[in-house]
């Protein structure tokens, strides 16, 4: 499995080969084996698998090919709902319509949805994260009927790897390993961690394609914009609200 990991590529083509749902079941049933807050198991994961809910399920995610393409669809959902109903249905009154909840959701969520990942790899498949999810959360509520206290958090799109690209980089360990307390960056470091990255030649290829002069402005003015990131966090605050965990 370290090699698995070491070796991972994002896997955004697929052979049309169906996986096998006895196998599927086991590495979803696998993955739940992940940490999880006070053992309550607070997800729940949507299979799709029908074309038609492909379809409808694209332009959520601005119609990449890989919705469609994918012989399986996985939205890992935070939801403190089930939980909640069992607690009611126990003569114990639930009180998880807040942030915290949510938080504490999102985290059991995401641990389950990377443990799924690492062994669909290991079994031979490939996964691609989808962030479009959290950018257009109530396309996604609509399509899959998410009641409240539920909420989509991430998508992963699972298949038969169609060839291998080429393995993306990574900042050095010391980027992100701090000793005892934090360090925080002195210029030269900043330089030195990114020297790879700007040297690539497809980064390279990205600064003038968007006619920038170095590779953080095309995150910060193309990639990721403060507009984009204000106009979505208003959205995810609304939608929240309207899934019952912000008041």
């Amino acid at each position: 499995m370290f090699e698995t990991v070491k070796n991972r590529r994002t896997i955004r083509k697929y052979l049309p080969k169906d996986i096998n749902p006895i196998l599927l079941n086991d590495l979803l049933e696998t993955s739940f084996r992940a940490s999880t807050m006070g053992g309550m198991q607070l997800y729940s994961v949507i299979v799709t698998r029908d074309a038609e809910m492909k379809e409808k399920l694209s332009p959520a995610h601005f119609n990449q090919p890989m919705v469609k393409n994918a012989p399986v669809v996985l939205t890992f959902c935070a939801d403190f709902r089930r939980f909640s109903k069992w607690c009611e249905q126990r003569k114990a009154v639930p009180g998880y319509d807040n942030l915290m909840s949510f938080m504490n959701a999102s985290m059991d969520t995401l641990l389950v949805a990377q443990t799924f990942c690492t062994l669909a790899e290991e079994a031979g498949l490939g996964i691609c994260y989808l962030g479009t999810t959290t950018y257009n959360p109530q396309m996604i509520i609509d399509t899959l009927q998410l009641p409240e206290l539920v909420f989509p958090l991430t998508t992963i799109t699972v298949g038969y790897p169609d060839g291998i690209p080429a393995q993306v980089d990574r900042l050095p360990l010391e980027a992100a390993v701090h000793d005892e307390k934090y360090h925080d960056y002195t210029p030269e470091e900043i330089d030195k961690l990114y020297a790879y990255k700007e040297s690539l030649p497809e980064n390279k290829q990205f600064i003038e394609e968007n006619k920038k002069e170095t590779l953080a402005q095309v995150f910060t003015d193309v990639r990721y914009t403060k507009k984009d990131n204000e106009f979505m966090s208003e959205n995810l605050l609304k939608v929240l609200r309207q899934q019952g965990f912000l008041k």
